[in-house]
Order: C-alpha cells, then structure tokens, then sequence
C-alpha cells in the first residue's frame, strides 16, 4: 500500500524552488496528481529522471500529509479529497 513521506521537502525542479509533492513516480501518476493540484489551484513543476518523474508545487508551504488528512483538498468533482483518493485505490473511496 503507498504511504506518505511526512519529511517536508524543498528543491530545484526546472529552476523553480518547490515543495517536492513526490519523486519516482510514473507518467499516469505524474497526470493524475498535475490534475488534482491544478484544480486545486496549485502551480505544479515537474521534471522526468531517468525512466521517473518528480513532481513539486511553487507554494513552499505545501506538505500533502497536512493538506489531504486537514482535508483542504478537493476531488476533481468537488468532493473531499480523502487519502484513499490521492493514492488512487478506486475501490477504497468512500462517498460523501
């Protein structure tokens, strides 16, 4: 089962200084997560290592552990964004 990493980081992607959101992922979650933070009107930067992905948000203050479990979050259809959700695991989520 994916897990968060709660050690808040702060790196260069692309040049621009960004709160990393998640590294070695693949192209499908890179998509996923770039929707999910535009929506919730994040400016998202990424950039591809190796056969990977690292994605990251200009807001320094953004920690995706805080902001999932405080709920701050929405789904792409206006629904709460619950962890089950940002992981991705469908047959998990609960409805509100």
């Amino acid at each position: 089962m994916p897990a968060f990493k709660a050690k808040h980081v702060v790196e260069d992607i692309n040049g621009t200084r960004c709160s990393v959101v998640e590294t070695g992922i693949d192209e499908s979650r890179l998509k996923f997560l770039t929707k999910v933070l535009e929506h919730n009107k994040y400016t998202v930067v990424s950039e591809k290592t190796d056969e990977t992905y690292k994605i990251g948000v200009t807001d320094m203050l953004f920690n995706s552990v805080i902001d999932v479990y405080k709920r701050r979050l929405k789904t792409l259809d206006g629904r709460v964004l619950l962890h089950e959700y940002w992981f991705q695991m469908p047959e998990k989520i609960i409805l509100d």
